[in-house]
């Protein structure tokens, strides 16, 4: 149906990709070269021998000939076809250490706005501030633990019995006589309670 919005679609594949494939073929064409060029030869051999049975030996000697060339040409062909294979083994090994350093280059900017956000001056701060309340805190708890010296004891006690003096108020005595002992009732007692017994 077509682009709907005019927005052009990005190829995922990049030039990289599009070289290693290239060279993939151009591999795969050299074996199928190959391939050809091995039949002629089990061909020309069988063919020389032919001719070497029926005394043509001039032309046994030719046909020789040519299949040392094709000898020679499969020899360069491989040549050719590890140089392919190098090739590609060292795009793809390229694409691979690009990707590490994008990711790099990712984690690096990463932490630069990281520190951008908190600067040094900052983190001393924080730091400062967080070693000032655990101080503080600890004194607290020296203070709770009851190690106080006798100076900071006698001062506690009296402003302890200052506070108390001034909240100190006795309740009234009465003027009347106290009641005589009273007499404990009698204890009641306990009946059995009367077993339950279960319908059937």
């Amino acid at each position: 149906m077509g682009n709907l919005f005019g927005r052009k679609r990005r190829s995922r594949v990049t030039e990289q990709d599009k070289a290693v494939l290239q060279l993939k073929q151009q591999r795969d064409k050299l074996r199928q070269y190959q391939k050809r060029i091995s039949l002629n030869l089990e061909r020309e051999r069988a063919l020389a021998r032919q001719l070497l049975k029926e005394g043509k030996k001039e032309k046994a000697l030719l046909l020789l000939k040519k299949k040392r060339y094709q000898e020679q040409l499969l020899d360069r062909t491989d040549n050719q076809i590890s140089n392919l294979e190098r090739m590609v083994q060292d795009i793809e090994f390229t694409q691979i250490e690009m990707k590490v350093i994008e990711g790099l280059k990712i984690g690096n900017e990463c932490l630069n706005k990281m520190h951008q956000v908190m600067s040094i001056e900052e983190v001393e701060r924080i730091i400062g501030e967080t070693q000032d309340a655990v101080e503080y805190q600890r004194q607290i708890d020296e203070l709770l633990a009851g190690s106080l010296t006798e100076e900071d004891e006698d001062a506690i006690l009296e402003e302890l019995n200052t506070i108390t003096q001034e909240q100190l108020e006795l309740p009234e005595v009465p003027s009347e006589p106290l009641p005589e002992e009273i007499a404990e009732p009698t204890p009641v007692k306990n009946r059995p309670k009367p077993e339950l017994v279960a319908a059937s």
